[in-house]
C-alpha cells in the first residue's frame, strides 16, 4: 500500500497547497508559487466544464453583507482553528506512544473515535474552504474525504495484524470516524443499495452535496451583494455602510464628464467597485498601484493571523481594520467622504441583464479605470486608466 499512501499524501498535501494559496498569494514567493499555479488555474478556466473550479463562491473583498455570512465567517475560523488544534493534540497522542513504545493509542480521544486526526483535518478543511473559498477547495477536500476513508481501513488491517485480539476489542466499542452510539444509528439506515456499491456512492454523495452546497452559497451571496445599477453601470460597495452613499450620488458622479466620456467608450455592462481610497484589498480588482500588490511587501504573517484569529474585528470592516497600506499615498487630499470607484468591463455580458448576473461564473471582468472622489461635494480627485490585469496579473481572483 506504499503507492496508495504516497497517492494520498499527495492529494492531502495539494490540498492544503491550495486551500493555503491566500498564505502564500501575499507573501514574496507568490512569483515562484503562480508560476506553477497559476498555469494550472488557467487551464482549468480554459473549459466550460471545468471554469467553475478556479471561481470563489463566498466573500473575500466585500464585507459579509447579512447575519448568516457574517456567522459563516466566523465558523471558517472557529473550525480551521479548532480542526488544527485538534489533530496537533492527537498528533502529540500518537508520537508519544510510537517514541515511548507504549503500543497502539485507546486512550485520550482515541477512546471514542480510531481516527480522530482524520476528522480534525476534515473539521480544519471545512474552515479552511470557508476562509479562501475556491470551488476547488470544496472537491479537493471532498477527494480527500474519500482518501482518508481508505487510509484508514488499511492502517486498521495493519493494527489487527500487528496487536491482534486488543485492536479487535478496541475496534468493537468505538466508532471509525464518529462515536459509536452515532455511527450504529448511522448504520441502521436502510438502503436499496448492493452492500459493494455503499462505500462509493456515500463517497460520491460527499462530493455532490459539498460542491452543491458551496453553489447554494454563491447564489445566496450575489443575491444579498449591496449592488446599485442603473440599467448599463453596476455598483457593488465592498463595505455596506458605503451603499447608502451609492444610493444616493452614484448618478451625479457618472454624470460627471471624465467618467461619462470614458464609460461612452465601452460596449457591454460595466461593473464598478467602490471602496476606501487605501482599501488593503483592491489589487484583486484591478492593478491600481504597486502599493496594493502585497505579495511585494512583508506583512504576510501578520495579515494572515489577524485574519484567521480576529474574525470579528474583520467584520468590523473588512481587510482595512486589519491592516492599512501606508505606503499607497494618495496623491490629493482625500476626507472621510473620498472614496475610489474601480471600473471594469464584463466581456460577455449585455446591456440590460440582471445586475447579479455580471456575478456569473462565466463572466471576464476586464479593469478600464477608476476614479477617486469625495462623495460629499462631488469634487473629482482622481481619474486613473487601467491595464487588462489585477495587481496578482491573470491570476484568477475573488469576484466579491
Amino acid at each position: 500500500m506504499s503507492g496508495s499512501r504516497r497517492l494520498v499524501g499527495g492529494v492531502i498535501a495539494l490540498y492544503f497547497i491550495i486551500g493555503l494559496e491566500v498564505l502564500v498569494m501575499i507573501s514574496p514567493f507568490a512569483a515562484f508559487f503562480y508560476a506553477a499555479f497559476n498555469p494550472f488555474l488557467l487551464f482549468l478556466a480554459r473549459w466550460p466544464a471545468t471554469h467553475w473550479l478556479a471561481d470563489f463562491f463566498l466573500p473575500h473583498m466585500v464585507l459579509p453583507p447579512d447575519g448568516f455570512l457574517k456567522a459563516l465567517r466566523v465558523a471558517g475560523s472557529v473550525l480551521f482553528v479548532g480542526g488544527a488544534a485538534l489533530f496537533l493534540v492527537c498528533a502529540a497522542q500518537v508520537y508519544s506512544h510510537k517514541l515511548m513504545r507504549r503500543g497502539p493509542v485507546l486512550g485520550g480521544l482515541y477512546r471514542w473515535i480510531r481516527h480522530p486526526q482524520y476528522l480534525a483535518l476534515a473539521i480544519a478543511g471545512v474552515g479552511l474552504a470557508i476562509l479562501w473559498p475556491r470551488f476547488l477547495t470544496v472537491v479537493l477536500w471532498a477527494v480527500m474525504i474519500g482518501l482518508y476513508y481508505f487510509l484508514a481501513r488499511d492502517e486498521e488491517k495493519r493494527m489487527l495484524a500487528e496487536f491482534g485480539d486488543q485492536y479487535a476489542a478496541y475496534t468493537s466499542r468505538t466508532g471509525m470516524f464518529l462515536p459509536k452510539p452515532v455511527e450504529q444509528v448511522l448504520l441502521k439506515i436502510e438502503v436499496p443499495v448492493p452492500p459493494a456499491l455503499r462505500v462509493p456512492l456515500a463517497l460520491a454523495l460527499v462530493l455532490v452535496l459539498s460542491v452543491g452546497s458551496a453553489l447554494a452559497l454563491r447564489s445566496y451571496t450575489v443575491a444579498k451583494l449591496p449592488l446599485w445599477s442603473d440599467g448599463k453601470v453596476t455598483v457593488l460597495a465592498i463595505l455596506p455602510g458605503d451603499a447608502v452613499m451609492v444610493q444616493h450620488r452614484m448618478e451625479d458622479v457618472l454624470r460627471m464628464p471624465e467618467v461619462e466620456s470614458r464609460l461612452a467608450e465601452n460596449r457591454g455592462a460595466i461593473l464598478g467597485y467602490i471602496v476606501p481610497i487605501q482599501y488593503v484589498m483592491q489589487g484583486m480588482i484591478a492593478d491600481t498601484d504597486p502599493a496594493f500588490r502585497l505579495y511585494e511587501h512583508h506583512q504576510t504573517m501578520a495579515m494572515i493571523a489577524d485574519w484567521i484569529f480576529h474574525p470579528f474585528r474583520h467584520l468590523e470592516g473588512g481587510h482595512d481594520m486589519m491592516h492599512h497600506v501606508s505606503t499607497a499615498t494618495p496623491a490629493v487630499a482625500t476626507s472621510p467622504t473620498s472614496r475610489r470607484i474601480i471600473f471594469l468591463r464584463v466581456a460577455s455580458n449585455g446591456e440590460g441583464s440582471m445586475p447579479s448576473a455580471l456575478f456569473a461564473i462565466d463572466q471576464a471582468r476586464v479593469p478600464q479605470f477608476f476614479v477617486d472622489v469625495d462623495m460629499h461635494n462631488l469634487t473629482l480627485l482622481v481619474v486613473k486608466d487601467l491595464g487588462p490585469g489585477t495587481g496578482w496579473g491573470s491570476v484568477p481572483t475573488p469576484m466579491f
